[in-house]
Order: C-alpha cells, then structure tokens, then sequence
C-alpha cells in the first residue's frame, strides 16, 4: 500500500492544561521529518493528512515544511500560509505536507474562540484563512511567535501563555459552572444548555440561533457529528479488544435508522464507508489524526 503506516513518523494527542478547559480542546503533533533525519523517504500519500468533519476550530502553524489542501479527488490546491486558522468543517477535507513538514495544531471550542476574537464563526465554516485576517495585533505577534518556536513544546508554551488570560477574561460568560463536558455529546449538551438560558426569549428557535451564533452550525449537525463520533469509539474499541463490528447492531446502538443510514453518514462526514474507514485508520499513514484522536 503507497500510505502504508510508517514507523519513523511521529504523531501525538497532547491534553491542554487544566485552566484552559472549555477552551482549547486538544492539541496535536505531526512530525515527517523524523522519517528524513532517519534516511527514510515517505511516499507523496504517506505525506498526507485526512481529517473528519468537526465542530471545532483550528489553529495550525507549520514549523517547517509547507502544507496544502487537495480537492476532492486529490487536486492540489495552493500551499498555505504557515499561520491559519480554520472554521468548523461539515465534510471530510484532505492535506499534503512537504516530507520535511512539522506541524503543531490546537483544536478549539467555535464558543471560545467567538467570545475572545468577535469572529464570526458561521462565516469561518469549511474555510481556512490566514491568522492575518484576525484584526488584532496582538494574534499577528502570536503567529509569528508561533512559527518561530522550535519544536512543539516551545510551541506549545508560547500558545498558553498567549491564551490564558485572555481565555480567563471571558470563561465565565462562557461557562457556566466549573464543569467542563468531555467528548462532542457532552460538549453540545451544555451547548444547548447555554443556549436556552442566556438572556431573555428562551423559545426553541432562538435558542437554535445562539447555538449556530457560538458554534457555526446547526444543532442538528452538532447532534450528527457526536453520533458519528461515538460509533466510531465504539469501532476503535472492538478494533483493540480484537471483537467483530456487526454494523447492524452499531447502528442500532447509536440511533441510526439502519446500517445504510449509518453507512451514508460515515460517507458524508468522513469520504468513506464505515468498513473502508475502519481499514484505513487501521493501515493508513494519512489517517494518523483519526488513530491518535480516540
């Protein structure tokens, strides 16, 4: 296989600190270069990055190396600006990095993200822009910062020290209470929570409206990503525990009408079946964000 799994690349999940909860929901690291500096050559699919539809929001710097989006069926597209920023995403999109690449991203709450910037997280949706389109200084210097630090604990550093004061200036119009939900069901829940209760006209349609206001989606596609996300835990775990998926009861379990409803989700948010997604993730180079994820 041209992206089979490659022993020399380096992937991480990384947890955020305890006092940037409800913020930042994870961070992750990908590193080609590793492979270089061991006299390893990737392949051009090993150099690629799949990722799932979100309800987050991204910030990824390219340390070195360059990355670009592809098209659907693999066009390339330009290369990206070492800074961006990305919106939620409501399908699959695809990446391919330079084999020297290394990146650092941080995916963050769309409500945290809106009540520190003012952005408008709808308008963000399934687009990447550069961290320059953010109109303040202040993220231009972090930018630069970023792109500066040599490896991903510099990286990493620099962004907390950025966004924690800024974060505490808004948690509590945010967050209602200390408890911070894991997961995406979690999260929507208090989402939707939030919602009902802020300000005044709490009927269901406004509601709705602060709910795509803060996240840039509808809370019917919050409630089909965390579906989604929960099957595919469920898969993971029968893949460790070396168990038999019978996508039949799977889509029982989570609510799907039947296995085709499940199978056209799997489809639309990911670009693949459900059997043909659980295989790569299972042999794939490019399907490293879905391994280290759950």
């Amino acid at each position: 296989m041209e992206a089979s799994l490659h022993p020399a690349t380096i992937a991480r999940l990384l947890i955020p600190p305890r006092a940037l909860e409800g913020c930042l929901y994870a961070y992750l690291w990908r590193d080609l270069s590793a492979a270089a500096a061991q006299g390893f050559e990737l392949s051009q699919a090993q150099c690629q990055s799949w990722f799932p539809a979100t309800p987050l929001c991204g910030l990824s710097w390219s340390l070195s190396g360059r990355v670009r989006r592809l098209g659907p069926s693999g066009e390339p597209g330009d290369w990206l600006p070492a800074g961006v920023l990305g919106g939620p995403r409501g399908g699959p999109h695809r990446f391919q990095s330079t084999p020297d690449g290394r990146a650092f991203m941080a995916a963050i709450r769309p409500e945290a993200l809106q009540a520190m910037t003012g952005l408008d997280i709808g308008a963000l949706k399934d687009r990447l822009v550069p961290l320059s389109e953010i109109g303040d200084p202040d993220w231009h210097a972090l930018d630069a910062a970023m792109q500066a630090a040599r490896d991903e604990h510099e990286a990493r550093r620099t962004l907390e020290v950025f966004l924690l004061p800024r974060w505490r200036a808004v948690r509590e119009r945010v967050l209602a209470d200390d408890h911070v939900p894991h997961g995406y069901a979690g999260w929507m829940q208090r989402l939707a929570l939030r919602a009902i209760a802020a300000g005044h006209g709490r009927s269901v349609r406004q509601a709705e409206r602060r709910i795509k206001q803060w996240s840039g989606q509808s809370l019917r596609a919050l409630r089909l990503v965390s579906r989604a996300e929960a099957a595919f835990q469920d898969v993971r775990r029968l893949d460790e525990d070396e168990g038999a998926v019978i996508w039949s009861a799977l889509a029982q379990e989570h609510g799907y009408a039947d296995q085709a409803h499940l199978c056209r989700e799997t489809r639309r948010l990911s670009g693949f079946s459900p059997e043909e997604l659980r295989r790569r993730v299972a042999a794939d180079e490019a399907f490293w964000a879905y391994r280290v994820w759950v």
